[in-house]
């Protein structure tokens, strides 16, 4: 049985480590992203949808909510939508609603606490198992 694949962008390598390290605990495959190009790359060269794609806001270069718009509009040829999940160290009031309203699918606060990560994902393989 293949495992549920996941696509974590993120540019800070320790994060990367951390993260990586944390769903792969949780059972999950793992593909990483260093930007957001990157990122579309990978989703524009995967043949069917992540179960999720983590994606970091705040990105020199691209930001996570150009890379999302692009990738959104690359789902719309391939006729499938991932699952988008904002991570940002941003923990204001308002920052949720904000990445809800530009197209993320849901948002967690950095660091990542492995018991809100795990909750997310499996909510997420719950309704992908109804599909």
């Amino acid at each position: 049985m293949r495992l549920p694949s996941v696509l974590l962008v993120e540019d800070y390598p320790a994060s990367v480590l951390v993260g990586t390290l944390m769903l792969e605990h949780l059972g999950y495959t793992v593909d990483t992203a260093c930007c957001g190009l990157e990122a579309i790359e990978k989703v524009d060269a995967a043949s069917k949808p992540f179960m999720a794609i983590l994606m970091d806001v705040q990105m020199p270069g691209m930001d996570g909510f150009e890379a999302m718009n692009i990738i959104r509009k690359l789902e719309r040829e391939k006729g499938y939508r991932n699952t988008i999940i904002a991570v940002t160290a941003q923990a204001l009031a308002g920052d949720r609603e904000r990445c809800l309203a530009a197209g993320m699918d849901d948002y967690i606060s950095k660091p990542i606490r492995p018991d809100i990560l795990k909750k997310k994902l499996a909510e997420l393989a719950k309704v992908s198992n109804t599909d």
